[in-house]
């Protein structure tokens, strides 16, 4: 689960990160109060959406020359009129594709005095099966380009979990990000502080971006991404709290509904499967025989026949669905279970696009009469490779 950057920086600073002072507005109205309310002389207006790349992104509305998703204002009037042209606008960034993100939140921060930007990151290195910090002198907007271009400027430091952040690894990070003096000191609380957050919350990721030293030689965090880990949210009631469905596909929130594991995609074959390896597996060979899967959605290992059609109904929801394949291994979920699903699902929102099936092992052979016996356009398939030719040859029909 995603959160805004407001609530992020609300996060980290009640576990003491410095964060600036921020008002979240949802409504122009809000903004002369919300802005009146902060230091000034300067200030940031900040699109809040589940997006990266803002300040370089573009609102559709606007045209090209418009100024991106965060902009900076030098009185209360300007923040005003930022606000008027930025709120209810659709921004595009790279991260967002070609629709782009609706900006129905802004948050107007207090600005800043920016000596240097930094980077810096948490997340979990599987590599070494520990939460790292992910660290770069290179902050900014184009840190993607520092990772390709030179990946030698990333810094990793991965974190002993019994010891937590000790002094040497305070150290290591403050080497890497080459900070000194005040900065230095602030860095003996900041990087505890942010490792003890990531732990608590169950969080998946934080990244700073940019960490910035000010003028004065403090640290502060100037933006702030957090994802959460959804299987440890029955944790959190106050994570759950923050959640913005309106950031979200509707699909992956019904998904959320029924504890289907789904991910909208960009192509035209939609996928049902049991088991997140096998998905893989059937992803990987639609895209071989030229298609792209319009979802990945496992249904998991004992899905009753309500959770089936429940699942094949939110993949029947996706208008750029043009075939079905339903790849089933039955080993605790049985096929005859997936099989009634399927059927029950069909005969409730009805067939408009090709549908293979391929079942193997409990009950197959009970799973295959169920379906045979429908009356329903429903291709069987013997395998894998033998289901995967057949759904790609009835769309190009």
């Amino acid at each position: 689960m995603n959160i805004h950057e407001y609530q992020a920086k609300a996060l980290l600073k009640s576990y003491g990160a410095p964060v600036a002072q921020g008002v979240a507005i949802l409504k122009v109205e809000e903004a002369e109060a919300a802005a009146k309310s902060l230091p000034g002389p300067l200030y940031v207006v900040k699109s809040q959406i589940h997006a990266g790349g803002r300040g370089k992104g573009k609102f559709k509305e606007l045209g090209p020359e418009a100024k991106g998703g965060v902009r900076l204002a030098k009185s209360i009037e300007e923040v005003v009129a930022n606000v008027k042209e930025m709120l209810g606008n659709t921004l595009v960034t790279a991260q967002t594709g070609e629709a782009g993100k609706q900006v129905n939140r802004l948050y107007i921060e207090d600005g800043a005095d920016i000596a240097r930007e930094l980077y810096c990151s948490l997340l979990v290195d599987r590599s070494v099966g520990r939460v790292a910090f992910v660290v770069s002198t290179e902050g900014g907007m184009d840190i993607e380009a520092v990772a390709h271009d030179t990946p030698e400027k990333i810094h990793t430091i991965a974190i002993d979990p019994e010891a937590g952040v000790t002094a040497a690894d305070v150290a290591a990070i403050s080497k890497a990000l080459e900070l000194t003096g005040a900065a230095a000191e602030d860095a003996k609380s900041l990087f505890p502080i942010l490792y003890k957050a990531f732990d608590e919350k169950d969080m998946s990721l934080l990244e700073i971006n940019p960490l910035i030293v000010m003028k004065n030689g403090h640290l502060r965090v100037l933006d702030a991404k957090v994802s959460f880990d959804g299987n440890a949210l029955f944790r959190h009631d106050d994570i759950k709290a923050l959640r913005d469905e309106t950031e979200e596909d509707s699909k992956e929130i019904e998904a959320s509904k029924w504890d289907l594991a789904y991910v909208a995609l960009d192509g035209n074959i939609g996928c049902m499967v049991n088991g997140a390896g096998l998905a893989m597996a059937t992803m990987d060979i639609i895209k071989l025989y030229g298609k792209e899967p319009a979802n990945f959605c496992d249904v998991g290992g004992g899905a009753g026949k309500e959770k089936v059609a429940a699942a094949f109904k939110i993949i029947t929801a996706d208008p750029k669905v043009e075939g079905i394949l339903v790849n089933i291994f039955g080993g605790i979920m049985r096929c005859d279970v997936i099989a009634e699903g399927v059927v029950a699902a069909v005969q409730e929102v009805g067939l408009k696009v090709p549908l293979v099936v391929r079942l193997e092992g409990t009950n197959v052979e009970l799973g295959k009469k169920i379906l045979n016996e429908s009356g329903l356009a429903i291709t069987a398939a013997d395998d894998l490779d033998d289901a995967a030719k057949k759904i790609v040859a009835a769309i190009e029909a």
